[in-house]
C-alpha cells in the first residue's frame, strides 16, 4: 500500500513540475487538485459510461426531465453521474478543442457533482492552461495513471490528496497550523473511543460520527471504516463534518459520494461563526483542529456568543487567547454531546444516547497548561475537568505529523464516564511507542505499528479494570489523577511597603522623567477652548512652577529619612512655604521618586492602620486544591518571610496539566570520572589523527 501511495504521489507530482514558469508554485494546486478529483471521477465511472449515456439517451427520447435518480445510483452505480460524451481519455482526440471539451465533460456532471466541482473555480484555469499550451500535455499525462478504487483504495486516495496538500502547503510557505492526521493515529483515537463504547456492539446499533475541521474527510471515512472492521460490522454509521478551505471540502464531499455516503452531511464553512450542524448532536466525534491558529476572523461572533447566551451557547467556559483557538473546537464539540435525557428532535437520527457521547481530538501541548489561573484557557480547563468530562489524555511521539515535529496529545472528553473512572482522568505516556519511517515525510519520521495502537489501548483500558478494593492499576506509562489533583489556589502573597525618603539631587532629578511633573508644561487648550492666557503664558507659567517645586524640594534637609509621616510633614512645609500646591497625584510622582526600597524602614500603612503592599515585591504561590492555603502559607513561606501575608481577594482557582512532570524520571548526572575518562580518549585520539597527518 505505501509502495502503491508514493508512486501514486511522486506521479503527480511530475505533472506539477510541468506548470514551472507559467505558475507560481502557491498556485499549482489550483490546477493539480481539480484535475486529480476529476480523474478519480472519470476512473470510477468509466466501467457504466457507456450505459449512462445510452440510458440517458432513452430517457431524452421519453421526455424525461428528473433523470438523477435513474443515471446515478440506478446506471452509474454512484450518487452521481456524468453525461458529456467525452471521458479524460477521449478529450486526447480533438487537441484543438481540449479546453471547449473539457468545459462540456465538467458541465455534463450531475448537479450535486458539479456543485461540489465549482468550489475548485478551475475555469479560469483551464483558459490559462490553454493559452500557455500545457492543458493537453497535462490531461495526456493524467491518462497516463488509474485511480479506480480497484487500483488505488479509498484509504490510498484519502492519504494521495493530504500529501499533495502538504506538499503544495511546504512550496508556497503555508504551513502554519496545517497538521494532517497520519492515519495511524487516526485508528488509534477511534479505538480508544470505541473501547469507552459498549453501546457499539449492539446488533445493527446506529452511530454518527462528526469533525468540525474535517479537511479532507479522512478522519470520518477510517473512524467509520474501525467500526465496521473492528467491532461491529452490522453497524450503521452515518457521517458528519464541516470545512472550511473549499477545496479540500470539494475534495471531502466528492470522496464522500463515491463512498456512496450522504454527501449533503459534509458542510462548507467555519464551524465557529457559521455552524452549518447547529443544534445536532453526536454520538462520536473526533478532531486535529489547527495547532496555533489565531481566531481573530471570527472574533467578533464567538464573543458575541459568549457574552449573550454564557453556557446556553458554545463558549460559556471561556475564551482562549486569540492566537490560538484550539480549545474553542473542543468547547465548540462538547455542545453537540448527546444528552440521554433530552427527547430527539424532529427528523433526528435515532441513535443509542444512553452511552452519551464521546470526543477525541488532537492538541499540541498549549491547551494542557497555558494561562494563568483566572485566563480563559485555565477556566475552560476548570470547566471540563469540573463537570467531570475528561476521561484520558495520551501523550504521542514527537515527529509523527507530516507539518510539525512537535509533540501532540489525544485529549478523550465523554459526559457518561463509567462508574469507575468517574472523578478520575487517566495519563497516558506513549512518546516512546514509535518505529523511524524508512523514508522521512516532511516533518513526520516516526509511525506508530499496529502492534504499538493495541498496547497504547490496551494501558487505557487496564484502568478500567478496577480491582476488588476498587483501586486503579498504575504503572510508568500510565497514571490516574482525581479531578482535583489538577486544580490548585493560586494566592497573592504580598509584603509591607518599607521606603526610605531623601531629597537628594539624584532623585529630585528622577522627578523630571515623570508624567504627572511633565504636564505641568503641557498645552492645555483642549481642555479649555477660551484661556484667560495666551498659550505661550500658560507653559511659561508651568515651567516656572516645575523650578519653584524643585527649588523647595532641594531646601529640605539632605537626611536620610525612614518614616513617611515625617518626610511627608517636611515636604508638605517647604512647598507651603515656597507658596506652591500640588494635586494628589503630582504629590504621589514626587514622593515615589524620592523614595527606595528598604527594609530597615518603617512600614507604610493605610488610614486603618493596615500595612501597605509593595506591588515591587509581590509574589504568587499555587497551592494544590486539596491543600489547606493557610497551612501550605505557613509552612513554605512565613519562615523565609515573616512579615508576609495572604491578600484573599485576590486568591483565584486555576487548573493546568503538568504532563511531563507526572512522567519525568531523573537521572542522575553522569561522574566526574566517568567524563574525565572520555576527554583522555578523545585526546589521545586526536593526538594520534594529528600524527598520521603530520607523519613523513
Amino acid at each position: 500500500m505505501n509502495h502503491n501511495f508514493q508512486e501514486k504521489v511522486n506521479f503527480i507530482w511530475s505533472i506539477a513540475d510541468l506548470l514551472r514558469g507559467d505558475y507560481k508554485q502557491a498556485e499549482f494546486q489550483d490546477v493539480i487538485l481539480p484535475l486529480t478529483v476529476l480523474k478519480r471521477l472519470d476512473d470510477v465511472l468509466e466501467p457504466t459510461k457507456e450505459k449512462v449515456l445510452k440510458k440517458n439517451q432513452e430517457l431524452k427520447e421519453k421526455g424525461i426531465e428528473d433523470k438523477d435518480l435513474i443515471l446515478g445510483k440506478k446506471t452509474s452505480g454512484y450518487p452521481f453521474h456524468n453525461t458529456s460524451k467525452f471521458t479524460f481519455k477521449s478529450l486526447l482526440q480533438d487537441p484543438n478543442n481540449i479546453a471547449k471539451n473539457l468545459r462540456d465533460y465538467i458541465n455534463g456532471f450531475s448537479q450535486n457533482m458539479y456543485n461540489i466541482l465549482e468550489n475548485f473555480e478551475f475555469a479560469n484555469e483551464i483558459k490559462k492552461l490553454d493559452e500557455a499550451n500545457l492543458l493537453y500535455l497535462i490531461i495526456q499525462r493524467f491518462n497516463d495513471m488509474d485511480l479506480h478504487p480497484d487500483v488505488v483504495s479509498n484509504h490510498e486516495m484519502g492519504t494521495i490528496f493530504e500529501e499533495l496538500i502538504r506538499k503544495f502547503s511546504e512550496q508556497s510557505n503555508e504551513t502554519a497550523g496545517e497538521h494532517f492526521t497520519p492515519r495511524e493515529v487516526i485508528r488509534l483515537m477511534v479505538r480508544l473511543l470505541i473501547a469507552g463504547n459498549g453501546s457499539l456492539r449492539q446488533k445493527n446499533i446506529i452511530k454518527t460520527v462528526y469533525d468540525p475541521a474535517c479537511g479532507t474527510g479522512g478522519m470520518l471515512t477510517t473512524a467509520k471504516d474501525e467500526i465496521l472492521e473492528h467491532v461491529n460490522p452490522t453497524a450503521q454509521v452515518f457521517l458528519f463534518g464541516q470545512e472550511l478551505n473549499p477545496k479540500t471540502f470539494a475534495i471531502a464531499k466528492s470522496d464522500i459520494l463515491i463512498k456512496g455516503e450522504e454527501a449533503d452531511n459534509i458542510k462548507r464553512g467555519n464551524s465557529f461563526s457559521e455552524d452549518q450542524l447547529d443544534g445536532k448532536a453526536f454520538d462520536l466525534m473526533l478532531s486535529n483542529p489547527p495547532f496555533g491558529v489565531e481566531w481573530k476572523k471570527v472574533e467578533d461572533a464567538v464573543r458575541k456568543e459568549s457574552e449573550e447566551m454564557g453556557f446556553e451557547g458554545r463558549f460559556g467556559a471561556g475564551l482562549p487567547r486569540i492566537s490560538d483557538g484550539s480549545l474553542l473546537f473542543l468547547q465548540h464539540m462538547i455542545s453537540k454531546m448527546n444528552n440521554p435525557l433530552t427527547p430527539f428532535s424532529k427528523g433526528e437520527i435515532k441513535s443509542i444516547r444512553d452511552s452519551g457521547s464521546r470526543i477525541a481530538i488532537v492538541f499540541n501541548g498549549s491547551p494542557l497548561f497555558t494561562g494563568d489561573a483566572g485566563s480563559g484557557e485555565s477556566e475552560i480547563r476548570k470547566w471540563i475537568i469540573g463537570n467531570d468530562y475528561l476521561e484520558a489524555i495520551v501523550g504521542l511521539p514527537d515527529q509523527l505529523f507530516y507539518n510539525t515535529g512537535i509533540y501532540t496529545y489525544i485529549w478523550i472528553v465523554t459526559n457518561n464516564k463509567p462508574k469507575e473512572r468517574k472523578g478520575k482522568v487517566q495519563l497516558i505516556d506513549a512518546r516512546e511507542y514509535y518505529e523511524d519511517m524508512r523514508k522521512s515525510l516532511g516533518n513526520k519520521r516516526h509511525y506508530i505499528t499496529e502492534k504499538q495502537i493495541e498496547e497504547i489501548v490496551d494501558i487505557y483500558l487496564s484502568a478500567c479494570h478496577a480491582q476488588v478494593d476498587k483501586s486503579f492499576t498504575e504503572s510508568d506509562k500510565s497514571k490516574i489523577f482525581d479531578n482535583e489533583d489538577f486544580g490548585y489556589n493560586k494566592i497573592t502573597v504580598e509584603r509591607p511597603l518599607q521606603l526610605n525618603f531623601q531629597a537628594s539631587d539624584e532623585r529630585i532629578e528622577l522627578l523630571k522623567e515623570e508624567n504627572a511633573f511633565q504636564k505641568l508644561v503641557e498645552s492645555k487648550r483642549k481642555n479649555n477652548p477660551l484661556p484667560p492666557f495666551s498659550e505661550g503664558e500658560k507653559i511659561e507659567e508651568g515651567k516656572e512652577k516645575q523650578k519653584r517645586i524643585i527649588k523647595a524640594l532641594k531646601s529640605i534637609v539632605n537626611t536620610l529619612y525612614k518614616n513617611q509621616d515625617e518626610f511627608e510633614a517636611l515636604m508638605d512645609s517647604s512647598l507651603k512655604n515656597h507658596d506652591i500646591a500640588v494635586d494628589k497625584s503630582l504629590k504621589k510622582a514626587i514622593l515615589k521618586t524620592l523614595s527606595e526600597h528598604d527594609e530597615t524602614a518603617d512600614i507604610i500603612r493605610d488610614k486603618k492602620g493596615n500595612p501597605e503592599p509593595n506591588p515591587d515585591l509581590r509574589d504568587y504561590e499555587n497551592v494544590p486544591l486539596n491543600e489547606d492555603i493557610y497551612e501550605y502559607f505557613e509552612r513554605e513561606v512565613k519562615p523565609h518571610l515573616p512579615n508576609a501575608w495572604i491578600d484573599e481577594k485576590k486568591t483565584k482557582v486555576g487548573y493546568e496539566i503538568s504532563f511531563t512532570k507526572y512522567f519525568y524520571t531523573y537521572k542522575p548526572l553522569r561522574l566526574l570520572e566517568e567524563i574525565t575518562g572520555e576527554i583522555k580518549t578523545l585526546e589521545e585520539e586526536t593526538r594520534k589523527l594529528m600524527e598520521e597527518i603530520f607523519e613523513p
